[in-house]
């Protein structure tokens, strides 16, 4: 892999990441035009090297909040061991969720479930998605119309007190089916997050910090297809672009939600889309 190439695809990854127009879309359709992978030369380890440094940026962007959440759930797990012995002493038990950041910590995990149940189911079916240019393309006009669709939802006022399970289990399964190439993971979660009524700011940090699961347990499925492959040192610039690109994608979007422009989104996905279907059939005549 060259050095352009790396930082190109670095690039892709950290800004489609999290500007909503699909990381996996783009990635998959410049590696079939311009033929980055070949029968010789996988690219699984570049791309679990690609995950950590959009999960550098995540942690670097949303720094205390991870921090506290990390804090409230060992308190929670605390707590839960708490209740265990209470209840076989026959003494009361005490409230686990009480506060914001723990609320925060059990809709992330509700979330993480069906994402990871649907990310399993169709996993064989993304891979087969992303050897094309037809499917990405038909899936980033499905992007197309989710911003669309973001940019009239009305304002809501949820916070991680207000918010319910069943808005995070929601939320959950548009992330599970955001693995497929072209369909934006943080487009479709930010849409579903404004549609449950959840307030713009919120929207986005809890789009951004549930992916955190969603992406490591990407990593680890590609681990097993990376076994044995050959570290290229070009994979550590991949990672620092998409680390550094990944974090200046994370700012725009808190302008972006603030402001509500997906408008402008919707349009490039519209056209890079169709861009991905015409070169579909204009390959098969060659």
């Amino acid at each position: 892999m060259s050095i352009i190439e790396a930082v190109l695809l670095g690039l892709l990854q950290g800004l489609t990441e999290f500007l909503p127009v699909s990381s996996s879309g783009h990635l998959a359709i410049f590696q079939n035009l311009f033929h980055v992978a070949n029968g010789t030369e996988d690219l699984f380890l570049f791309d679990i090297m690609l995950h950590i440094g959009t999960l550098i940026s995540i942690f670097v962007a949303f720094h205390h909040d991870i921090f506290k959440m990390v804090i409230e759930g060992f308190g929670i797990i605390a707590d839960a061991v708490k209740n265990i012995v209470h209840l076989i002493k026959k003494e009361p038990t005490i409230r686990i969720i009480h506060s914001a950041y723990r609320k925060f910590v059990m809709l992330v995990i509700v979330s993480t479930i069906p994402t990871g149940i649907i990310g399993i189911l169709i996993k064989d079916i993304v891979k087969d998605a992303s050897a094309t240019l037809i499917m990405p393309g038909i899936f980033l006009l499905m992007t197309s119309a989710l911003l669309f669709i973001a940019d009239r939802a009305n304002e809501g006022g949820k916070t991680p007190r207000a918010a319910k399970y069943r808005d995070a289990a929601l939320i959950g399964i548009g992330q599970g089916f955001a693995t497929l190439p072209g369909i934006s993971r943080s487009g479709t979660t930010i849409t579903a997050c404004l549609l449950c009524g959840f307030e713009k700011r919120f929207a986005v940090r809890y789009s951004f910090i549930m992916s955190i699961p969603a992406v490591m347990g990407a990593a680890v499925l590609e681990l097993s297809d990376a076994a044995g492959q050959k570290f290229d040192p070009m994979y550590l610039v991949g990672m620092i672009v998409a680390a550094i690109s990944g974090f200046i994608a994370i700012k725009t979007m808190l302008v972006v939600v603030k402001k509500k422009k997906y408008i402008i989104f919707s349009v490039y996905c519209l056209i890079a889309g169709l861009v991905a279907i015409i070169g579909h059939f204009l390959t098969l005549n060659k």
